[in-house]
């Protein structure tokens, strides 16, 4: 026995409480044996790279590059997108994918290049192949944006998994964006970052990593272009960043490095390169759609482990009614579960759950149920037993049940990587719109299963489906969010097939805005928790996830009344604005921080109730297009150095720039703005970009500025939909987008593209048509007028 392992599991027992205590030594224990009978020890490898070309052959798109100890497939997509892979890999199967691959660009092919490799050149990209397996890809004007070195393998002598690294060199000036959810950032600083999703046990912060969303997906932003880089394997692994120097040295420039360390499956790789909205469109035609929320979705939620009753559900409801406080939904934590097993409801706490949601749902609020994985292992309880019938949950390598602790005490797992899993969970939800929920939110899905010591999930050598191609958590571990993600929404589609499914979750994996969003899970009361929650949802829209958000006030602790009031104005400008908190934390109702602090938030909770047409059009914009809602300042100028370093600010879709204020005591902030004319929102001041400009941001606001030009869809004093348009500049023009949505359902709106231009004094604002340019279909306020 390890002495520290039995150091730690005394001190679990003596501070968990002896029954859930001792579960987590148990565990651990279990966890520790399996892993050492059933996974194979790496002993000797052998090491391995490609060799040097041996023939080539040539297909659509690209072609097979043959070496002596390797082979590279590479194809250029229809939609510019590359791919390659190594020792046979093929884009399909993939987690990550949507639908089928692209087709390869007929126009493409594997031609010779001058220095002794081969080349595939497209409208949008040239990918060239050298004699000894290093890949480079390059602009349509010649100029290298990443070259891929050979890969190395490390192949264990006696068969087995191998693992692999790849070294990559970007440019001098490149900065790295990504990587899934981060709490520092969102630009990615040198060091090493783990991929491998964790709960990390505690409240977090920006020094913490990894988090409970790790991607294997950069976005690295450069002078001659932006590229996004996706590695396609689930496995664990290392992403080890160091950025370049311009003239370091000698006077030469030093190439920024990113060095991938797997610890299996396959290598292989798409990039995408572009503007960053190109960008983002590519790979949501690669990786799915955004879901789309229904609209009370986009509007305020108020969330609390430990509500504990309808009665206090009740007070929460009527504590902003009476105050006149916009509420759309409240979320119910494991608190509202008997004995905490999912799918339950403790009916002495909430003896009438069903009218509870009937009657807030006439005053406009939904209910949203928390949904955890974890099957309390008790016969007796229904979802076991049915799951034990269907044989759904994950098993060892001898077919036990892999049993760990979660909330309920042992539980097991269903393993969602099989049809039929998925199928069967997405059955259960029936239950929950029976209670009257709207709404569902993951949590615990990394999978968590606590323990006294090493990791806090499934073994290992657990035994995953994997559809039907067999295989153990190390693949799994990684997609197990993304399939419960897949399992719910789908069982609601078939469930509720009128109603868009409305999900979100706190782990998952590329491709998971398919079926929703995420927030940040437990991030720590404090203003590094404050600046940490803009990171995550920045980074997170930059992976391909546009709706997420954090727990308003953190998730521990108590927050002052001045760092609640900053985070609430936060949240009201993110596409999930939620107040969340912990059992053991302080209130987060707006009316615990005072009188002054009430009326700041009920600013805040009102402007997010006027710009609600705006966060239903970004909604459908970012499934139209993958655009993120929140972008970062750069998102139109990647080539402006100075925005591309510049992380507490941000677009809120092409019209507005947020500047938040992170910092205690701060009642004025430098923002750097983008090229172009800005107003201020509340005062109209002009502000001409680019350039830093020092705002007033007392605590009753934040900076907000609106694009000159920009069409506005705000809800008007009446409720009705209008139109609010900010003045361009003299002898400029401007426009927006607009989509009118009923709130839920499936019908496709009509997008509205609304121009603005001055016709001598006057300003003109027309709405594009096929027929041509009509009267506005909204009443129009302009504003900024008084500036020009």
């Amino acid at each position: 026995m390890n002495g520290r392992d039995l150091v730690r599991s005394i001190k679990t027992v003596s501070s968990a409480g002896a029954a859930q205590g001792l579960r987590t030594v148990r565990a651990a224990w279990r966890t520790r044996r399996a892993d050492a009978t059933a996974l194979p020890s790496r002993g000797a490898e052998r090491a391995r790279v490609p060799g040097s070309v041996q023939e080539v052959e040539t297909a659509p798109g690209g072609g097979i590059i043959r070496f002596s100890r390797s082979e590279l497939r590479v194809m250029v997509a229809v939609n510019g997108a590359v791919f390659w892979g190594w020792d046979g890999a093929s884009p399909e199967p993939s987690y990550a994918l949507a639908g089928r691959c692209p087709e390869p660009d007929p126009r493409a092919f594997l031609e010779p290049d001058k220095e002794g490799g081969w080349r595939v050149v497209a409208e949008r990209v040239t990918v060239a192949v050298s004699r000894h397996g290093a890949v480079e890809v390059r602009t349509p004007g010649g100029v290298t944006l990443r070259r891929d070195l050979p890969p190395r393998w490390w192949e264990p002598v006696g068969g087995g998994t191998a693992r692999w690294m790849q070294r990559s060199e970007v440019a001098a000036d490149a900065r790295f964006f990504g990587l899934g959810g981060r709490g520092s950032g969102p630009r990615l600083r040198d060091g090493t970052y783990r991929m491998w999703n964790t709960d990390p046990g505690h409240a977090f912060g920006p020094g913490d990593d990894p988090l409970y969303i790790t991607m294997p997906v950069q976005l690295v932003v450069a002078d001659a272009a932006t590229h996004l880089v996706f590695r396609d394997t689930s496995w664990a692994g290392t992403v080890t960043l160091r950025e370049g120097e311009e003239g370091a040295g000698s006077g030469h420039d030093r190439a920024g490095t990113s060095e991938l360390r797997m610890e299996g499956g396959p290598l292989r790789c798409w990039v995408v390169v572009g503007t960053p909205a190109r960008v983002l469109l590519v790979w949501a035609s690669l990786t799915g759609a955004p879901a789309l929320p229904p609209a009370w979705a986009l509007g305020h939620h108020h969330a609390r482990w430990g509500f504990g009753s309808e009665q206090e559900v009740r007070r929460i409801v009527s504590g902003y009614q009476e105050r006149g406080l916009p509420l759309d939904a409240v979320h119910l934590d494991i608190d509202h579960y008997d004995e905490h097993q999912v799918f339950t409801v403790d009916h002495e706490r909430f003896p009438k759950l069903p009218l509870l949601a009937k009657e807030l749902r006439q005053d406009g609020i939904r209910l949203v149920s928390i949904i955890d994985p974890a099957v309390k292992a008790a016969e007796g309880n229904t979802v076991y037993d049915s799951g034990m019938t269907e044989d759904v949950f994950v098993r060892d390598a001898a077919g036990r049940l892999v049993r760990g602790v979660v909330w309920p005490g042992e539980a097991v797992f269903p393993d969602f990587t099989h049809a039929p899993v998925r199928e069967w969970w997405g059955r259960l939800y029936e239950e929950r719109l029976a209670q009257g929920f709207s709404g569902f939110w993951h949590d615990m899905n990394e999978p968590t299963s606590f323990a006294a010591f090493g990791e806090s999930t499934l073994p290992r050598s657990a035994r995953h489906a994997l559809e039907g191609r067999g295989g153990d958590h190390r693949e799994a571990h990684n997609v197990y969010a993304l399939c419960m993600a897949r399992a719910g929404y789908e069982g609601l589609r078939e469930l509720a097939p009128e109603e868009r499914p409305f999900v979100f979750s706190r782990s998952g994996w590329v491709g998971m805005q398919r079926y929703g969003g995420t927030w940040s899970g437990d991030v720590a009361t404090g203003w590094p928790g404050l600046r940490a929650s803009l990171s995550l949802v920045l980074g997170l829209g930059l992976c391909g996830v546009p709706y997420s958000g954090p727990d308003v006030g953190g998730f521990d602790g108590s927050p002052s009344p001045e760092l609640y009031l900053r985070w609430f104005q936060l949240g009201a400008y993110l596409p999930l604005f939620r107040t969340h908190a912990s059992l053991r934390a302080g209130r987060r109702e707006p009316w615990e921080f005072g009188a002054e602090v009430l009326e700041h938030a009920r600013v805040a909770l009102v402007e997010r109730r006027r710009l609600l047409p705006y966060f239903v059009t970004l909604a459908h914009l970012a499934r139209r297009t993958g655009a993120p809602y929140v972008r970062p300042l750069w998102w139109s100028a990647p080539e402006d150095r100075t925005l591309r370093d510049c992380e507490d600010a941000f677009l809120l879709g092409d019209c507005l720039l947020v500047a938040p204020v992170l910092d205690q005591g701060a009642d004025r902030r430098a923002v750097q703005l983008p090229r172009g004319r800005w107003y201020d929102t509340v005062t109209e001041q002009v502000y001409e970009g680019p350039g830093q400009v020092v705002l007033d941001a007392p605590l009753s606001r934040i900076p907000v500025l609106a694009r000159a030009g920009a069409v506005v869809p705000v809800r008007g004093d009446d409720g009705a939909l209008e139109l609010e348009v900010w003045a361009p500049a003299p002898g400029r023009t401007g426009g927006g987008l607009v989509v009118r949505d009923a709130g839920d359902g499936w019908d496709e709106p009509e997008l509205e593209r609304y121009v603005t231009r001055w016709t001598g004094q006057r300003l003109v604002v027309e709405r594009e048509g096929e027929g041509g340019t009509g009267e506005p279909r909204h009443p129009v306020r302009v504003r900024g007028l008084g500036k020009v």
